[in-house]
C-alpha cells in the first residue's frame, strides 16, 4: 500500500492521493531530484501480480512516451520499484471537463469550439503516431484556469501498428462515449475516438448525455441502434454547421464519419463562418445500419421424408431422359442466339467508352491572377467559368486577384466542369465591440479562434472586490469601434480579486466543508484529531493559515478537529492507530 511520505524509486515522495482508476491509483508526489510536483500513476496492488495487466500497463508507457503536444499530459518517467509499476506524468492544476460541466451545466458555442479545437489538435498527433486513446470522455480531459485543455489517461491507448496486442476486441471505455463498433466487440480505430469526440461535443452544448439507460448493456444497445437526438430541437439557435459536425462525428456507420480528426478540426475552425452557419443539414452517404447476410440452415428431414424425396428424384430422372432428345435441338438454337447477343454487348461495352469518355483535366493554379486572366486560362483548357466571382477576404492576395477556386486548384475534374472563382477583397478587419461586462473566456475564444486576434488578459486592482465577478471584463484596449486586422492584439482587463482564508474556528465550518474548500482551491489538507472535553466533537479548533491571509494554490493547510476522548479499552475514535 502506498502511503504519504513513501518514496518511489528513492526519488518521488508521495504527498497525497489525487485519484483512483480501474487499473491504477494516481498520487501527487514531489520529484526530489528536479524539485517539482508530479503526478505518479501506480498499478493497483491486486493487479501487479497479473501478467496481462502488467503488460497492458507497460504498453501504456510505451505508447504515451512518444507523445509531446501542448494538449496532451506529458509523461516524464516509467519504471518498477519493489514490484510496484509506475508512470510519472506532468502534474496539472485544473478541473476535469466533467467537473466544469457539473458547475456550469452547459457551455457556449464559442467555448465548445475552443475546447474541441484543442482536443482534435492533440488527438491528431496521437493518431499520426498510430495511437488510439480508446477512452475519450470528459473525466479524462483536464482544463486549466487559462483555458488550456489537456488529454490524460492514455492508459488504454492502443498502437495501431502493434502486432501482438491481445485486447483489441475488449470493451474498455466508458459506455456513454463508446462507439458502436466498440460496443459490438469489433475493436477500435481512429474513428472510434472521433465518435467519442462527437458525443462529448453534444454533451458540452446541451449539458446532457445523448444515450441513457439503467445499465451499461442498455446504453451500449442504444449506441448501436438509436439515432442521435436532434440538438437543434433542444437549442433552436444553434448553427446548422455545428449540428453537422456532431452528425458526421457520431455516425453509426464508420464510413459516414470523418476520415480523420484533422478533417473534424478543419470543420470546427470554419464552423462559424457566415458561408457555413446555414449550410444544408448533413446527409449520410452510406446506410447507417448495414445488416450481415443471414445464413440458410439446412432442413433436416425424417426417414420417411428422405424416402419420398428419393422416389421423386428417380421419377424425375426417368422423365428427363425421355424429353432430353426433344430438348437438345432447342438448347443448341437458343445457346447460339445467347452467345451472339453476349458477344454483341461485350463489344459494345468495350468500344463505347472510347467515343463517350470525357477526359479528366487538372485545374491549374490561377491564384494571384486577375479575374479576366483566370477566366481565359480556364476556358482555354475546356472549363466553364461561373459568370459571377465570389468575394473573399485575404491577408496575402491583393484586392481584385483570384484567391482560390471551387473545385479546388490542382483537383482532377471532367473537362467542361463549371469553375467558380473567389476574388480577394483585401485583409479582413474586425470592428471591436464593447466587451465590458462579458465573460473574458468567451470573448477571448471568439477573438482568437474566429477573428484571429491576439488577446492579453491583465488583472486590474478594484476598490471593492466583493462587487466584482473574477471572470467579468471591466475594461479593454483598444476601445469599442476600433478596427483591427488579423494578428493584432486586444487587451482585456479583469478584476484583481485576491482570495483569502476564512476563519474555520469561529464560523460554522465542518470537516466536510473544509475538505471541499481544500479541493476547490487545490490545497494539501492535513488533519489532526485532538481529544478534548472543552469543545464540541467535530469542531475545528485550529488552522495553520491565518484568517484573511492570501490563498496560494498547492500550499499545505493543517487543521485540528475536536473529538471525544476514548475511554480505556475503547477503540481510537478517529479510526487511526497512529496520527500523522
Amino acid at each position: 500500500m502506498v502511503t504519504k511520505g513513501q518514496k518511489i524509486n528513492d526519488r518521488y515522495e508521495i504527498i497525497s492521493n489525487i485519484g483512483e482508476g480501474g487499473m491504477a491509483n494516481v498520487y501527487l508526489a514531489h520529484d526530489t531530484i528536479l524539485d517539482r510536483k508530479v503526478a505518479i500513476k501506480i498499478l493497483r496492488g491486486d493487479l501487479a501480480s497479473d501478467e496481462k495487466f502488467v503488460r497492458r500497463f507497460q504498453r501504456e508507457a510505451l505508447s504515451a512516451s512518444s507523445l509531446s503536444h501542448p494538449n496532451i499530459v506529458e509523461m516524464y518517467d516509467v519504471g518498477e520499484d519493489n514490484g510496484e509499476y509506475y508512470i510519472v506524468m506532468e502534474y496539472i492544476k485544473g478541473k476535469t471537463l466533467k467537473q466544469l460541466l457539473k458547475k456550469r451545466s452547459f457551455l457556449t458555442v464559442p467555448e465548445v469550439i475552443d475546447i474541441m479545437l484543442q482536443l482534435t489538435d492533440g488527438l491528431a498527433q496521437a493518431h499520426d503516431l498510430y495511437i488510439i486513446h480508446r477512452d475519450i470522455k470528459p473525466q479524462n480531459i483536464l482544463i486549466l484556469e487559462n483555458g488550456l485543455v489537456k488529454i490524460t489517461d492514455f492508459g488504454i491507448a492502443m498502437a495501431l501498428n502493434a502486432s501482438n496486442l491481445t485486447q483489441t476486441n475488449s470493451v474498455m471505455g466508458s459506455v456513454h462515449y463508446l462507439s458502436p463498433e466498440q460496443a459490438s466487440g469489433k475493436g477500435s480505430t481512429i474513428k472510434s475516438d472521433i465518435y467519442s469526440l462527437g458525443i462529448i461535443m453534444y454533451e458540452l452544448l446541451t449539458g446532457k448525455l445523448p444515450f441513457k439507460g439503467e445499465n451499461a448493456i442498455e446504453i451500449a444497445l442504444k449506441q448501436l441502434k438509436d439515432q442521435m437526438p436532434n440538438i437543434r430541437k433542444q437549442i433552436s439557435d444553434i448553427p446548422q454547421s455545428i449540428e453537422n459536425i456532431i452528425l458526421k462525428a457520431t455516425a453509426k456507420n464508420p464510413k459516414n464519419r470523418y476520415n480523420s480528426v484533422r478533417e473534424m478540426h478543419e470543420d470546427l475552425k470554419t464552423a462559424l463562418n457566415e458561408d457555413k452557419i446555414n449550410e444544408p443539414r448533413h446527409v449520410y452517404k452510406y446506410l447507417e445500419h448495414e445488416l450481415e447476410d443471414t445464413k440458410k440452415l439446412p432442413v433436416i428431414n425424417n426417414e420417411k421424408d428422405e424416402e419420398k424425396e428419393e422416389v421423386k428424384e428417380i421419377a424425375s430422372k426417368q422423365i428427363a431422359g425421355d424429353n432430353m432428345e426433344k430438348n437438345n435441338k432447342w438448347v443448341i438454337i437458343f445457346g447460339g442466339l445467347f452467345l451472339t447477343l453476349l458477344t454483341f454487348f461485350a463489344l459494345l461495352f468495350l468500344i463505347l467508352p472510347y467515343f463517350t469518355n470525357v477526359p479528366d483535366v487538372k485545374i491549374p493554379d490561377v491564384s494571384n491572377l486577375s479575374i479576366v486572366e483566370a477566366k481565359n486560362k480556364l476556358r482555354s483548357l475546356g472549363f466553364e467559368v461561373a459568370a459571377e466571382s465570389k468575394p473573399i477576404a485575404s491577408d496575402t492576395i491583393p484586392i481584385g486577384k483570384v484567391v482560390k477556386t471551387t473545385p479546388e486548384i490542382g483537383e482532377l475534374v471532367k473537362k467542361g466542369s463549371k469553375i467558380t472563382l473567389y476574388e480577394s477583397t483585401g485583409p479582413a478587419y474586425i470592428e471591436l465591440e464593447d466587451y465590458v461586462g462579458k465573460n473574458y473566456i468567451e470573448v477571448r475564444t471568439i477573438l482568437e479562434t474566429i477573428h484571429g486576434l491576439g488577446v492579453l488578459i491583465e488583472k486590474q486592482d478594484v476598490d471593492d472586490p466583493d462587487k466584482y465577478d473574477p471572470d467579468i471584463i471591466i475594461g479593454q484596449e483598444p476601445a469599442k469601434g476600433t478596427k483591427l486586422a488579423k494578428g493584432e492584439t486586444v487587451t482585456l482587463y479583469i478584476p484583481n480579486i485576491v482570495e483569502t482564508y476564512p476563519n474555520f474556528t469561529t464560523e460554522d465550518w465542518t470537516l466536510t466543508d473544509v475538505e471541499a474548500f481544500a479541493e476547490e482551491y487545490n490545497l494539501i489538507l492535513t488533519i489532526e484529531y485532538v481529544e478534548t472535553t472543552d469543545e464540541e466533537p467535530g469542531k475545528i479548533i485550529y488552522q495553520s493559515r491565518a484568517p484573511e491571509s492570501v490563498i496560494v494554490s498547492g500550499s499545505t493547510l493543517k487543521i485540528k478537529v475536536a473529538v471525544t476522548p476514548a475511554e480505556e479499552g475503547e477503540e481510537d475514535p478517529t479510526g487511526d492507530e497512529e496520527l500523522e
